[in-house]
């Protein structure tokens, strides 16, 4: 007989982002999910029922389940990233419940970084504001494959049909303009990168269970929507790549020449007898073996911890990377990205800093920043100088040493970096090599994006 966590293993995993401006009810969103879905433990629901007692309230506060902080309950707003994990038969999730204050856009950055979906929120009464456009706009710089606009307090509006539409109508525009492939209302959601749902956080409808109140709207809940979209963990088809992490040189009787490099195998699959190629230097060799979990294996696959045994003796060092011979990224010292900067320090032209990449931190200096990105009508700033906490925009960095990037667009994983304060280590900026959006080269590249694959 199947056990339930035999169940749950075979299941798949979707991380998932939840993202909106301030008081559309993120919280109380993702507090509906728990409750309704049963994910919900019997001694964390008494404790949200007391604390919304002495608050003063009959029902109990949902959005308490994920505002932990005091201030966070205080002050009735989302301040850090809450992570959840929960799960269904269908599914299992890791939810990442992000702030919508504009002064913590940086965070929400950090929440969709690694999320296969995220849910931007919108007030029914309110419409498409500026921070709706500014967590769509990361969204798509930041590549997630799948949106859901959830059009919330739909109780606050009589549940009316033309209001959803509207907004609906609206963001699709906005959508279009961000170059992202796609737009759907309840559709196939494979043919989508947006579904839009109307729902009421706080009533409960079309969040876990269908609405009594909506009977024009004939697509999924929000729950039905992430157990049944499609998510693509596989990473052996993207382009093969493994940051060197340690290198083992035992040196002892029982292994006297032994040689390995270890890491994680950040996309693609690695063979024993493969030809490859070791940057930033350049030199080449082939697979003479793979050690995984203490065994010889002959072939090895993203997002394993393997050892890599080359034929031949090569200078080898944290930060290097392995790649196929006849897939290798470039290298380069001159790197030109999209940034979101996130520390409350500005970043300046001609600032020194630190560039992590996978494994590998080198030395640079910011020589140009060309332009900043105006949210409202994604205009570029030119020229501004320096860029400050939450700003969008375009750097130019050079390195002191060469680096093996990728651009974004062709792996979420080895095409981004970090800028960091080499005095004290704060992370400054997160970026994306290569071009920002789909749109941004023009209708050609639009149409070349039209399937993300990631």
């Amino acid at each position: 007989m199947t056990t339930t966590a035999e169940q749950l293993s075979a299941t798949t995993l979707l991380r998932f982002a939840t993202a909106g401006s301030v008081d559309d009810g993120k919280s109380t969103l993702v507090g509906r999910l728990l409750h309704d879905s049963k994910s919900v433990l019997t001694d964390q629901l008494e404790a949200v029922e007391h604390a919304s007692r002495s608050r003063g309230q009959e029902a109990p506060d949902l959005a308490l389940l994920t505002d932990g902080l005091r201030a966070e309950r205080e002050q009735g707003i989302t301040i850090d990233v809450a992570y959840r994990y929960f799960a269904t038969p269908r599914r299992r999730f890791i939810l990442a419940d992000t702030p919508g204050h504009v002064q913590y856009t940086r965070n929400m950055v950090t929440g969709a970084s690694t999320a296969e979906l995220a849910v931007v929120l919108v007030d029914a009464r309110n419409g498409v504001v500026e921070q709706t456009r500014r967590h769509a706009a990361v969204a798509a710089l930041l590549r997630v494959p799948h949106v859901v606009l959830a059009v919330n307090k739909m109780d606050l509006v009589d549940y009316a049909e033309p209001v959803f539409a509207a907004i609906a109508e609206e963001f699709t525009a906005y959508a279009a303009s961000l170059g992202v492939p796609g737009w759907g209302s309840g559709g196939d959601p494979q043919e989508n990168w947006c579904t839009a749902i109307p729902i009421s956080a706080l009533a409960g409808d079309n969040v876990v269970e269908p609405s009594a109140h909506m009977d024009w709207y004939g697509g999924p809940t929000v729950l039905e929507h992430l157990e049944t979209v499609p998510v693509s963990h596989d990473l052996t088809a993207c382009h093969a790549r493994f940051p060197v992490q340690y290198v083992i040189r035992p040196q002892t009787a029982e292994h006297p020449d032994y040689r390995g490099y270890a890491g994680q195998i950040a996309a693609g699959a690695f063979r024993v007898g493969e030809a490859v190629t070791v940057l930033p230097s350049g030199r080449t060799s082939t697979i003479a073996g793979i050690d995984a979990l203490g065994e010889s294996v002959d072939i090895a696959w993203a997002p394993q911890s393997v050892t890599l045994r080359l034929a031949d003796d090569i200078d080898i060092s944290r930060g290097d990377l392995i790649a196929p011979a006849d897939d290798a990224p470039t290298v380069t010292q001159d790197v030109e990205a999209t940034v979101c900067h996130v520390a409350d320090q500005p970043l300046a032209v001609g600032q020194r800093v630190l560039l992590k990449h996978t494994t590998r931190t080198v030395k640079a200096i910011v020589k140009d920043i060309p332009s900043r990105l105006t949210l409202d009508d994604l205009s570029q700033h030119p020229a501004p100088g320096r860029l400050v906490a939450n700003d969008i925009g375009r750097v130019v960095v050079r390195t002191a040493e060469p680096l093996a990037l990728d651009a974004y667009a062709d792996s979420r994983r080895t095409g981004s970096f970090l800028l960091i304060d080499p005095a004290d280590g704060t992370t400054l900026t997160a970026g994306m090599a290569g071009a920002s959006f789909a749109a941004a080269d023009g209708p050609e590249a639009a149409a070349d994006d039209a399937e993300w694959d990631f």
